[in-house]
């Protein structure tokens, strides 16, 4: 499938992204962007910028997988798997989540920017006795 120009930009940034070439975030989002993820929400592009940089300042990798799109008009829907490294998360040891994420486009940039994804998988289980609990918690709840 054939997916509009703003979106063939969006998934080919976001697979090439790393910690060094944050940069190239501001080809593919609108100054006014609206991002929000499980643990923040941010407004205008200078503060996404920062979130990013704050973010993979202490990764040694950070790579994403688009594993399925779905578009309609000026929004898709991404689904994705990240694996990364953080030297004081899962003893160093690559992490891998899987979530998704709604975008909606206007001029041809990335206006909103919302992801859905498991917080303790990517963080809270791979802390040092807050993980074991978490993970309790997650095997009680499946039970």
């Amino acid at each position: 499938m054939v997916h509009a120009l703003w979106l063939q930009n969006f998934i080919s940034v976001y697979r090439e992204l790393g910690v060094n070439n944050l940069t190239s975030l501001d080809q593919i989002y609108h100054p006014d962007i609206e991002f929000r993820d499980p643990l923040h929400q941010v407004n205008g592009l200078d503060a996404l910028l920062d979130y990013f940089d704050s973010l993979y300042t202490h990764l040694e990798h950070c790579d994403f997988s688009i594993d399925k799109v779905f578009s309609c008009d000026n929004q898709a829907a991404l689904y994705w798997t990240m694996s990364f490294c953080h030297p004081k998360l899962n003893q160093g040891s690559e992490i891998v989540v899987e979530g998704h994420s709604y975008l909606v486009e206007q001029d041809n940039k990335v206006i909103k920017h919302r992801d859905y994804l498991d917080v303790g998988a990517m963080l809270y289980e791979h802390i040092p006795l807050l993980g074991s609990v978490v993970k309790t918690v997650k095997r009680r709840a499946a039970k």
